[in-house]
Formats: C-alpha cells, structure tokens, sequence
C-alpha cells in the first residue's frame, strides 16, 4: 500500500510553497500594469541611485511605498551576475509570499496551541497553522499575483507577521507589542495605512472585548506598539519630507485621497473578494457562524475584527487597483482554520471534489494548448493559438516537460493517497493550485510572454530613432508602458508641449490600431513624418506609432 501523505509535515508545506513560488518568477518580461510599473520603479533606483523619491521612466510616482522597491533593488543588485535585472529584481516577490506563508502559518499554530503546552493541543496547532497556511496558498486571486512585481506582497507578509505576533500579547506583552509595531510600521512602508491602522483597531478592541486580554500587560503592548511601529512609519515619510517637499505634499495627497462613491467601493470589494479569497471566504463565513459562542476568544475575534476593519475603511477610502484586496487573506484564513474542525463531512466532500475536477478540466485545457502549439495537434486549437501570437515559433523544453509531468503524477498522488480528514479539502484545493500555475508556467508561459512582453516594441522603436537627435516628447503614453520602454529600450520621453509643438522635433504616440487621432498638430506648413507604428504581437488594441518633425 503506497505511503499517505501527513498534510501538517513541514517539509510537504515548504515543498508545495516553493512549487508554487518559484514557477513562474522568471521567464517573462515587465508585464502591463502593475509589475511594469514596480519594475520600473526599481529600475529606475538603480539607474539613478536615488531610493527615496521613487520615479518611473524620469517621472515622480509616489503612489506606492517604496519598501517592496526597496527589497528588490537589494535582490536585483546581489543576483544580477546571474540573471536579467527584472528576474532577479522579482526574486522579491518569492521571498515576501514565502515569508507571509510561514508567518501565517505561526499564527495559526500559535492561536490554537503552544509548544510548551500538551502534544495533544500543539498538534492540533499544527494543523490549524498548515490550513491556514494552505487557505492563502489556495487563494484563486493570489495565483498570478504572487509572481508579479507587486508592493502589496511585501504588504502581505507585514500583515502575517502582525498577525503572528498578537497570540502573545498576553505572555510576553513587551516583546510582542514590539514585533507588532514594527510589523504595522513595514505595513506602512509597503502601502496605505488602510491595513495597518485596521490591525491597530482590532488588536485595541480586543483588549477590551476578550476577556483573557483583559490583563496588566495591555498598557505594556499598546505602548511599545507605538514606540516600535511609529518610527519605522515614519522613517521615509520624513526623509522625503526633506529630500524634496513637493513630493512629500504629492503623497500626502494621494494618501488623502477618496477613491469612488461608498456604493461603488463596497459592490467593487463583494465582487472581486468574492472570486479572488476564494475558498477562503465561505469557509471563514461558516467558522464564525459555527464557532459563534466562542467569538469573545481572541483566536476568533482578532482575524474577525482586522477583517471587518479593513473592509469598512477600504470602501471608506476606496482602492483603484483589485491587488490591495489580497492583504483579507491572512485574516480571512486564520478565521476560517478554526471552522474546519466543525464542517459537515458532506462540505468538505463538496469542496474537495469540486477543487479535484475543475483543477483537472482546466490543467488539462493547458496541456491542449501545449499540444497545440508544439505538435499542430488538434489542428483549430493550433490555428487558434497562432493567430493570438502570430509569428510565435513553439519549442520543446525538456526539462520544463519533465517537471510538468512529474507535478501532474504527484497531485493524481495527492488527490488518492491523503486520508479523509477536515484538512484534505483545503490540501487538494492548494495541491490543484500549484498544479494549474505550475504547469501553465512551464508550458504556456513563453507563448504568453511572447504576446505581453514590451521588449520587441522597445528595440524596434529604439532603432527607428534617428541619431542626434536629444529630445523626444510623448502623447498619451501609460505609465506601465513608459516603465517597459525605459527598462527595454532606454526610452525616456518627456511630456508634449501643446503650447510649443515644436520643442521636440520627435513624438512617440500611443493609440489604437486604424486611428491617428493621436498624431501631433501641424507646426506651420511642417507636418510630421510618421518613422515607425509598432505593436505587441497579436495585440490589436495599441499600437506605438514615431512621428519627426519635417523640416
């Protein structure tokens, strides 16, 4: 009889993170819109040197904390020697998704027992800890954002690592307020104070709602909360202050800033949240409904009252971007571990065989493609790829191959040789994540790559620009796609003077495909000579079109 999987062992935690993490990081190029915009933050450090006034392609962008540039700058700087700049720069996203891994994983184990305490009791921490750790692991919106550069990973693990602190509020009041502030502090840093100021309001509420919180060490965590976690807030907030003021007055006023209408926060929170914490979400819903007479423990009510928090000041404020609704994971996860244990055998059977059939259907639609694109076979599927990626030439790599069979052999394992218990549910819903991901990074991700990437349009456009000329203007150029033409292609045009047309005898323009709305005015009776109108591959929506001045 072949051996079960223990889905609490540590090394089977770390062996299915790392083969979720590590698939997919490298491979690609800046990719629209978020991680091109990271990217070229941190790029643009490192051609500048200057890590406190962040910049995208010459451009002040002060809407993102820098801590996650930061740490990239660092991963880009130590490991370029052995790979592209952008790959080793992205290394710091792995790290900040393993980190917040581990650190929700000690949460969980810490709320629900302790080492010194009975092996009994520990072990049952043991196995809230690696569903939690398996519930943010599942996530379906984490999927693709965990290898892009994001500063709402670093955001991730700041969170776990608050998170990891509080169940010792009470035992070691000091020493936990410390790792607590210091961690809402790095939460700072690394994006809007929406998630570290709802951590400060549920960690104070629960001070006064639990019971076993009400203690003499309250005042001693709460104080050194403050004293840790307010000098590392602050730290570049004051140094931007007097590095340049106006870009301290920018932030603030983005930080400021109300994004929508309440009504239209709150549908965008119910809609995203409700596919991208999936199934972490219905399974904290059941938790509290199930384990409601015990919601005063701090277990329950902390993750309880971070959630309801942040939900409440996100719709307040208002996010323009879906990643900043990840930072609900760790909580939504540490609240619904605890509801495992009373969920109806036909749920988890529920969950379980849903997860195990649509990770086949869909994993098996990538290998269709696969199929596809190297073998011609089937043939409409084939013509179909092509026609997204004209041009693209498809080639076997065998040890990308390799993997990918032996990740599809270790989850038909998985899903036949784990013992029916409240955790198997979540462990195949993780295991069909890192299958789908994982195979779809090491078959399909050249093809994608070869359609998103800006690197084609960046050396084409390079070559078009003719020699001497020093200024180059842009219209309607994104920020993404500015970061991508700096990190590809040294491009870095400044804004068109509509009052001085003429300033910058060249103009890059970006439209769509079949309209020259874009293209600059007449200067006189001189018109412009369009040089170059390119595009990604099999894009037809933008199109990058050089226009010179004639003279």
């Amino acid at each position: 009889m072949a051996p079960r999987f223990n889905l609490t062992s540590p090394a089977l935690l770390a062996a299915l993170a790392a083969a979720f993490i590590l698939p997919g990081l490298a491979g690609h190029d800046l990719w629209k819109s978020q991680d091109a915009i990271a990217l070229g933050v941190v790029h643009d450090m490192a051609v500048r040197g200057d890590w406190i006034v962040p910049h995208i392609a010459g451009r002040p962008w002060l809407e993102d904390s820098p801590l996650y540039h930061w740490v990239a700058l660092a991963f880009g700087a130590v490991f370029r020697f052995a790979m592209e700049f952008q790959t080793a720069a992205r290394l710091a996203s792995g790290a900040f998704v393993a980190a917040a891994f581990a650190l929700v994983y000690r949460a969980g184990r810490d709320w629900a027992g302790n080492p010194d305490e009975a092996s009994a009791h520990y072990e049952k921490g043991r196995i809230s800890g690696a569903a939690a750790l398996l519930l943010v692991l599942g996530a379906v919106g984490l999927m693709v954002r965990a290898h892009e550069a994001l500063p709402e990973l670093a955001s991730l693990a700041a969170v776990g690592g608050a998170l990891a602190a509080l169940p010792h509020a009470t035992a070691r009041p000091g020493r936990a307020g410390a790792a607590f502030g210091a961690a809402l502090g790095l939460a700072f840093l690394a994006g809007t104070w929406i998630a570290p100021l709802a951590l400060l309001i549920a960690a104070a509420a629960a001070h006064a709602a639990c019971p076993s919180w009400r203690t003499r060490g309250a005042a001693p965590f709460l104080a050194a909360t403050l004293v840790c976690g307010a000098p590392v807030a602050l730290s570049w907030p004051l140094a931007l202050a007097l590095r340049s003021p106006d870009a301290f007055s920018e932030w603030l006023r983005y930080l400021r800033y109300v994004h929508g209408s309440v009504a239209e926060n709150a549908h965008h929170l119910v809609t995203t949240a409700s596919w991208s914490t999936w199934p972490a979400w219905p399974l904290a819903l059941w938790s509290a409904w199930s384990l409601r007479r015990h919601w005063r423990e701090p277990r329950l009510f902390v993750p309880g009252a971070t959630l309801l928090a942040m939900m409440a000041l996100q719709i307040a404020r208002g996010q323009p971007q879906d990643e900043s609704l990840l930072l609900l994971l760790p909580a939504l996860a540490l609240l619904a571990a605890p509801g495992l244990f009373t969920l109806r055998r036909g749920a988890v059977a529920a969950l379980d065989w849903f997860g195990v059939l649509a990770f086949a259907f869909f994993t098996g639609l990538i290998w269709i493609g696969y199929l596809a694109l190297t073998l011609g076979v089937p043939g409409p599927v084939a013509r179909n790829l092509e026609n997204l990626a004209p041009g693209y030439a498809a080639h076997v790599n065998p040890v990308a191959l390799v993997l990918a069979l032996a990740l599809a052999a270790a989850w038909v394992y998985l899903v036949f040789f784990t013992p029916f218990n409240p955790m198997r549910s979540v462990a195949r819903w993780a295991g069909g994540i890192v299958l789908l991901w994982a195979t779809f990074a090491l078959l399909l991700m050249p093809w994608v790559d070869y359609q998103r990437s800006y690197r084609s349009v960046a050396r084409e456009l390079r070559s078009k620009i003719p020699p001497g000329i020093g200024c180059l203007a842009e219209r309607s150029l994104g920020i993404s796609q500015a970061a991508a033409l700096d990190y590809h292609g040294d491009i870095r045009p400044r804004p068109f003077d509509s009052l001085n047309p003429a300033a910058c005898p060249l103009v890059l323009v970006q439209g769509e495909a079949g309209y020259e709305f874009g293209a600059p005015p007449p200067v006189g009776k001189r018109g412009w000579e369009k040089l170059a109108d390119v595009g990604r591959p099999g894009d037809r929506s933008e199109r990058y079109r050089l226009y010179q001045l004639q003279k």
